[in-house]
């Protein structure tokens, strides 16, 4: 069962940019970030336990089974987390937006593509990052292996019930056993960031801000 995470630990991330995170992240010794490739299609921020699924081209490829299961038996909040190698075809589409809004998920991390992003923007704003849009099909496709083992997405190991966070620099895999250390780790950053930048600006000089809080 994937982990849950309390409301106040949702928020305080969502407060906290990706990028902070990732470097959070890199402290407590492991990577974080999934490849820039994988980048928002929808906007929005995405802060939510991850349910995994694994997908693969195949030829006895069928329809998507675990997908649509995890929509619509994950809890509230999930971040829908599909790992498919990259592949160029459309792994998610506006149906699949439809139940996850229905069953009022927080968005959806793809390692492949997604199609009917006008449908998606018009009517949901259902927060998205892949590969790519594009209108293929998975049908005839993709063969759908598993839910919620740990899956590699975006040259990141995500094990169901970490915490992914996404923004407009992409997203951020947060372990789970170190989401609490990341946040301690990550807000501390921010802090340091702005008292860093206000510095900058009142010294008219980018290099003594650095010299100071070493960090850039």
């Amino acid at each position: 069962m994937p982990a849950t995470y309390p409301q106040d630990v949702l928020d305080a991330f969502r407060a906290i940019t990706t990028a902070s995170i990732a470097d959070a992240v890199e402290q407590v010794g492991v990577r974080g970030y999934l490849d820039g490739a994988i980048k928002p299609v929808i906007p929005g921020k995405i802060v939510g336990p991850a349910v995994t699924v694994r997908e693969v081209p195949a030829e006895d490829a069928g329809a998507p089974t675990h997908a649509l299961q995890a929509i619509d038996e994950a809890a509230p909040g999930s971040v829908i987390c599909i790992a498919a190698d990259g592949a160029d075809v459309a792994v998610w589409g506006g149906l699949m937006t439809a139940g996850a809004v229905a069953n009022q998920h927080a968005g959806a991390i793809l390692d492949a593509g997604v199609r009917d992003v006008e449908e998606i923007q018009r009517d949901f704003g259902f927060p998205i990052q892949a590969r790519s849009a594009v209108p293929a099909t998975t049908l005839g496709r993709i063969k759908t292996l598993s839910i919620n083992e740990p899956v590699v997405l975006g040259g990141v190991t995500v094990e169901p019930g970490d915490l992914i966070v996404a923004d407009s620099d992409g997203a951020v895999r947060v372990p789970a056993r170190h989401v609490d250390e990341v946040l301690r780790i990550a807000t501390d950053i921010e802090e340091r960031e702005k008292e860093q930048t206000k510095l900058i600006l009142q010294a008219g000089s980018l290099r003594e801000g650095l010299a100071k809080y070493n960090r850039i």
